[in-house]
């Protein structure tokens, strides 16, 4: 029978792991002691259903077997924390919280025994491995470290020894030993290249140097790195293009030229990559050390450094084909540092040695760096426009020379660029450039309508109208009949334009930058006339320049605070812009802007109801507008100035859900409860009094108060169950001060005796008591007298059990039930007597008393036994009044000592009850007529 079990368990065991032909049973000659020695082949491309689950039952299974050989119960240990650990990481990622951590923990004891039962297993290093794992899995980085450490310092030679160490390093990193990291790193390295862990480990050994401030050892790591994936193969200058990397492999060489970028920033920074470059050979990548380090003296605003840099580069291979573009960078570093003569400077080496003219283009042509041409062709226009500043800041015919000479440097090396006419046109921008607009307007002309058509006609003909409104700007600060003149005749330029060019390209832009110059210049009549001439020409301008010119009119009615006719402008404009347009926001946001001013317009005017009207419009012209929420709000604010709270109540509930996350919330709920009040809303205001309670921004005392109030007006409201919850709720936030936290228990206790729960009702009365008792030293009158009076009611109950429990026959028995319900309320009654609180002591006492004026009339009341002849029944009459005479002694005796606090000022409905007791008991001493006199009858 054993025999078979194990068969079964090998079974479970074997099947999820072996395919058909791995079936020891299938062989003539197999065994179960053939199993030891036999390699299982793992098929884990092919799934199978619930294998894992029932593998790990026959394990369990077979190490419950007492079964001696090592060698088995080792495997099946260590196969069993395999399936644990998969089984954990498969909950793991398919997100399974709590279920996964199980399984780790399971593994890692299955782990450990395995190691301490089995020291000498062969395959412990593969079992501290798999530890290591399962500790990590289940977040104690710690323990996997201390596995980490002893599985290298005794397995050397395991298959895992380059993931273990890289596992420590990565452990040590992240708890910051980097010294340590950085040897677990090394010593992966020397694995060699082999290893899959080789380039990580020189990534994160050049991180744990530099960490450690160590920057030419990291420096030496991630060069190293940088020559595997840079370098097409050893000895060649061709590089990998970072561009067409995979995304991961290209972030990982990103990271690793900032971090070489960094380190040489701290280090002599590029002195240190000629240094560097100079021990250790020019990678064909060594430009972009250059242009790395740059780039990260540019974004730490390092001008200087990052200019130096560059010229490190240039001055170190100057005919590199990345030269010229260095030589760009310098210029762009000193123009971000705002140094002008230096700019000017370079751009000046940037033409003398990359120009059109230089040696430079006998080795490349323009089409090697097309990027380039672009630039020289930006720098001559810089040179040739500085000249053309100097020569109207100097007035010197050296600088127009030398702009002139820039010029034809440029038409040289672009052909294509206009000749005579361009040449007109830079005469009329060096006059313009200098002042002399009046002279600039006649060489503008001259050049859009002089000459035969060319490109630069039309554009010649958009600046003389520019020409022309800066010396009307000239003019109106001198006035008079010139300004007028000059202003006709501007528009006389701008309708000779529209005329000589309807059909040409420039014709609309240039009224329609006519429009747009207007608008800076805050001539909004202008622009309105201007922008309407566009949107006017036949045939339509094409959607770019009509959106142009409605946005002109658009603004320009807007800033004339035309509210209506800017909104209607606008619902145009965004009817011409495509929805997907990124300008669609804007024009929603102006809308609403138009829409949101006829508010503030109406409300200033006094019109409220207008008001409320446009601002209910924002949300309907532009739902996602900044102004909604602001809108919303208003709305409801020139309600509650109409007194309309019903309505004011329902906007600021729509502000509240269309605005979960707007700052004006808070203000929100304490205008809306004061709307609710307002409208009678008691509920209604007692939620937003508890939202302010709730607000973990609001100071403590106005959440204190607020919590009060949402409970007293649930209270009020007859909302028990909300009632009780604020309470509560007002307890546990708000224990102290302790009196009103006493009054919210007292609440509490009125209203669960008010809903008839008397279990919750006795319950809420210990509650009073319990917080009295534990105040300690903030213990008030007020508490004590809450707790005293709850006392007081819990004795009620047992006062009652001794009222109802009537002496039958037989005495003996009837008595002694009688006599346990005595001393219980005596007992509870004497409780709330020892708080000496007057109202509670003289109600106490005098309970006190009627229980033993209510045990004397019981034994005087109590059943006689039926079987007593007359004589005996005398006898018991005798004994029965002897022992109910002390009862009604102690009850006088009692009494009066509650009638006595008359004397000492305490005369209340107790004592009266008292007095009035004491007149049965004792009429001859209590039952007096007092007489007295009417001082008023007296007196007359």
């Amino acid at each position: 029978m054993k025999l078979l079990i194990i068969n079964a368990l090998l079974f479970a065991w074997w099947w999820p792991f072996s395919d058909k032909d791995d079936r020891p049973w299938e062989e003539p000659d197999a065994t179960i002691d053939t199993l030891q020695a036999r390699e299982v082949v793992i098929d884990k491309t092919v799934p199978i259903e619930q294998g894992a689950e029932q593998a790990m039952d026959g394990y369990r299974a077979f190490l419950e077997l007492a079964i001696d050989d090592p060698v088995l119960r080792a495997e099946a240990m260590r196969r069993l924390a395999d399936l644990q650990l998969e089984s954990g990481e498969m909950r793991a990622t398919e997100g399974q919280p709590g279920l996964f951590a199980v399984e780790y923990e399971e593994a890692v004891v299955l782990y450990e025994q395995l190691l301490m039962a089995y020291p000498e297993y062969a395959k412990n290093d593969s079992v501290m491995y798999q530890l290591a794992r399962a500790y990590e899995n289940n977040g104690q980085a710690d323990q996997a470290l201390d596995v980490l450490d002893r599985m290298v310092g005794n397995f050397d030679a395991s298959k895992h020894f380059d993931e273990a160490h890289f596992r420590r390093g990565e452990i040590l990193f992240l708890n910051k030993s980097y010294e340590q990291a950085a040897a677990s790193y090394a010593a992966v390295l020397t694995t060699g290249p082999e290893s899959q862990f080789y380039e990580q480990s020189l990534y994160k050994h050049g991180w744990a140097m530099f960490k450690q401030l160590r920057h030419e050892d990291s420096i030496d790591s991630f060069m190293m790195l940088l020559d595997r994936k840079l370098i097409v193969e050893d000895g060649s200058d061709e590089i990998v293009d970072p561009d067409e990397m995979p995304r991961a492999e290209r972030e990982l060489v990103d990271d690793t030229f900032r971090v070489v970028s960094i380190s040489f920033s701290y280090m002599e920074g590029s002195e240190s990559i000629e240094s560097y470059l100079s021990s250790r050979g020019q990678p064909p990548y060594g430009y972009l050390l250059y242009a790395q380090l740059g780039e990260l003296f540019l974004a730490k605003e390092r001008y200087q450094d990052a200019a130096d840099t560059f010229k490190g580069f240039v001055a170190r291979e100057p005919d590199h084909i990345q030269a010229p573009m260095m030589q760009v960078r310098v210029i762009d570093s000193y123009q971000l540092a705002g140094f002008p003569s230096l700019v000017l400077g370079q751009k000046q080496v940037l033409l003398d040695n990359y120009g059109p003219k230089s040696a430079y283009w006998s080795t490349y042509n323009p089409e090697d760096i097309p990027e380039l041409m672009p630039q020289i062709k930006t720098n001559l226009m810089d040179l040739a426009q500085h000249h053309h500043a100097m020569a109207q800041t100097e007035k010197t015919a050296e600088h127009l020379d030398r702009a002139s000479r820039y010029y034809r440097d440029y038409i040289d090396a672009f052909p294509d660029d206009p000749d005579t006419a361009q040449n007109n046109f830079l005469l009329a921008e060096i006059l313009f450039d200098s002042g002399r607009f009046d002279e600039a307007t006649n060489e503008y002309e001259r050049t859009a309508y002089s000459y035969p058509f060319h490109e630069r006609a039309a554009e010649a003909g958009y600046a003389a109208l520019l020409a022309y409104g800066k010396q009307e700007a000239v003019l109106t600060g001198a006035g008079g009949p010139d300004l007028d003149l000059w202003h006709r005749r501007s528009i006389e330029s701008s309708r000779r334009f529209a005329v000589t060019y309807p059909q040409h390209e420039y014709a609309p832009a240039v009224m329609t930058k006519a429009a747009e110059d207007l608008f800076e210049l805050k001539q909004y009549d202008e622009a309105i006339l201007v922008a309407g001439q566009v949107i006017s020409i036949e045939p339509a301008v094409d959607q770019t320049m009509r959106k142009t010119a409605w946005t002109v009119l658009a603004h320009s009615l807007f800033d004339m605070n035309d509210y209506v006719q800017a909104e209607s402008a606008y619902l145009t404009l965004r009817t011409l812009t495509p929805p997907a347009d990124p300008s669609q926001n804007e024009i929603s946001e102006r809308i609403a802007a138009a829409v949101y001013k006829q508010g503030e317009q109406a409300r200033s005017a006094g019109d409220l109801n207008a008001a409320v009207n446009h601002f209910n419009r924002v949300g309907q012209v532009a739902p996602a507008s900044q102004y909604r929420a602001t809108a919303d709000y208003d709305v409801a604010a020139a309600l509650i100035e109409l007194g309309d709270w019903n309505n004011a109540a329902l906007a600021l509930e729509h502000f509240r859900r269309t605005h979960p996350t707007n700052e004006l919330n808070q203000e929100v709920t304490r205008t809306l409860a004061a709307a609710y009040l307002k409208t009678g809303n008691s509920v209604g205001a007692a939620g937003e009094f508890e939202r302010i309670a709730m607000d973990s921004s609001a100071d403590p005392e106005t959440q204190r108060e607020a919590m009060w109030k949402a409970a007293d007006l649930y209270d009020k409201s007859g909302q028990t169950a909300q009632a009780t919850i604020a309470y509560e709720r007002f307890i546990g936030q708000f224990p102290y001060p302790l009196d009103e936290a006493m009054n919210a228990r007292q609440r509490l206790a009125k209203l669960a005796q008010d809903t008839g729960n008397q279990i919750l009702y006795y319950r809420r009365l210990d509650e009073i008591i319990g917080a009295d008792q534990l105040a300690g030293g903030n213990r008030t009158a007020r508490s004590r007298t809450l707790a005293a009076q709850a006392t007081l009611e819990i004795a009620q109950p047992k006062l009652s059990t001794f009222r109802n429990l009537r002496l039958v026959a037989p005495l003996q028995d009837s008595l002694k039930l009688k006599k346990v319900a005595m001393e219980s309320a005596l007992d509870a009654l004497g409780k709330a007597a020892s708080y000496e609180i007057a109202e509670v002591t003289t109600a106490s006492t005098f309970y006190i008393a009627e229980i033993y004026n209510g045990m004397s009339r019981g034994l005087f009341e109590s059943e006689r036994p039926a079987e007593l002849t007359t004589e005996e029944l005398e006898q018991y009459e005798i004994l029965l009044e002897e022992q109910a005479f002390p009862f009604e002694e102690k009850a006088i005796e009692i009494h009066e000592a509650n009638a006595r606090r008359a004397g000492e000022g305490v005369f209340d409905e107790w004592v009266e009850k008292s007095f009035a007791e004491l007149a049965v008991l004792m009429p001859i001493r209590y039952a007096k007529t007092e007489k007295g006199t009417d001082y008023a009858t007296a007196i007359q």
